[in-house]
């Protein structure tokens, strides 16, 4: 009789303390999966992965594409995560933007509505243009493209940052940045342009004698140096050919001999059909390819074919590289250039000698 009335509190005790190993060993586990895993660094080096999830997609898909993208380690305890924390009735769709090396809490965020806001890093390349910026926000989920687009002509903001023009085009430092997904367009215009005046500043400290000498030649000041230095930016595809394309502009505003001074650059052309589609001419515009009766419409305000000098602004946001090689120049006589292929130009001191390039290039392709 003794020995079965000890039987029992031992199997009960033994029940209790096999009980609470179990809890502990699941809270510990639950402990593990919302607050350590969630923290843990995605196994890539920040590559960008353009993950699309249709309407309807449930964890199981998301579970899937994060494994075939190799976003996560074990995509099954990402799965298991996304469940606990009820993100099955809350994923986006569409195209939703990440890398490779954001942590769990990141990926939920950027897949999961309601989660709070991540820190993106976004590259902003030098040559885009603000409609580019705003393109590339808006593919990230940051904000709209109207909304930045709208921002950077905001007259009291332009105002505000001392930038005396339509727009901040030209002003937004092309550059990578950390930036919220819930940024506010403003914010963002304001943070590029007074990055992008520190940097110019620091280069103006070493290179102020540059500045000096176009307002002296050409009455340049920062906004006519980064027009320039935004056409050069997207004319020059090799950094060694920067100066001398730079100096191939200069010429034909300084030198006598060439008139009319325009600077006949397909570049500004288009940038005028990218901010008005309506003209016209820019009705069949690919965004590519600049056609004649492009080039020969003066309504085009960045026509540089038709208007002399330098265009009303800047037509794209400039590197330093750009801005440094029309500070200085290389100094030659060259006045015209061609692609000849691979990103590089024939450049010509006379016209002659252009039309014989542009025959031998023509009888090449």
């Amino acid at each position: 009789m003794s020995d079965g009335r000890k039987s029992g509190p031992v199997r009960l005790r033994w029940f209790l303390a096999a009980s609470l190993l179990t809890a502990v060993a699941v809270t510990g586990g639950l402990t593990w999966l919302v607050v350590v895993y969630p923290a843990q660094a995605g196994p890539g080096k920040g590559r960008v992965r353009a993950v699309e999830l249709a309407p309807g997609a449930g964890v199981a898909d998301l579970q899937r594409a994060v494994g075939a993208y190799q976003l996560v380690r074990r995509p099954r305890v990402f799965g298991l995560y996304m469940r606990v924390l009820g993100a099955g009735g809350r994923l986006r769709t569409g195209t939703v933007l990440v890398r490779d090396d954001m942590s769990p809490r990141q990926l939920l965020q950027r897949f999961g509505r309601g989660y709070g806001a991540t820190e993106l890093r976004i590259t902003f390349p030098e040559g885009l243009s603000r409609f580019g910026v705003a393109d590339r926000l808006a593919r990230w989920g940051v904000c709209g493209r109207a909304d930045f687009l709208s921002a950077t002509t905001d007259a009291d903001l332009l105002s505000d940052l001392g930038i005396q023009a339509d727009s901040a085009e030209g002003y937004l430092f092309p550059d990578t940045y950390r930036i919220r997904d819930d940024a506010r367009p403003a914010a963002l215009v304001r943070r590029m342009v007074r990055h992008g005046r520190a940097q110019l500043d620091a280069l103006l400290s070493r290179e102020g004698d540059g500045l000096s000498r176009l307002h002296a030649e050409l009455g340049f000041g920062r906004h006519e140096l980064l027009t320039l230095a935004s056409i050069v930016e997207k004319e020059a595809a090799k950094p060694d050919e920067r100066p001398v394309i730079a100096g191939v502009f200069l010429n034909r505003l300084t030198d006598p001999t060439f008139r009319p001074k325009r600077l006949q650059a397909d570049p500004t052309v288009a940038y005028g059909c990218t901010r008005d589609a309506t003209l016209p001419s820019c009705e069949r515009f690919d965004g590519r390819r600049v056609t004649r009766r492009m080039t020969s419409d003066p309504d085009n305000p960045y026509n540089t074919y038709r208007h002399a000098g330098l265009p009303p602004g800047p037509i794209a946001n400039p590197g330093l590289l750009s801005v440094a090689a029309v500070l200085r120049p290389d100094d030659h006589r060259y006045l015209y250039f061609v692609a000849r292929g691979a990103g590089r130009h024939t450049f010509s001191e006379t016209l002659d000698e252009h039309n014989a390039a542009v025959r031998v290039l023509r009888r090449l392709r």
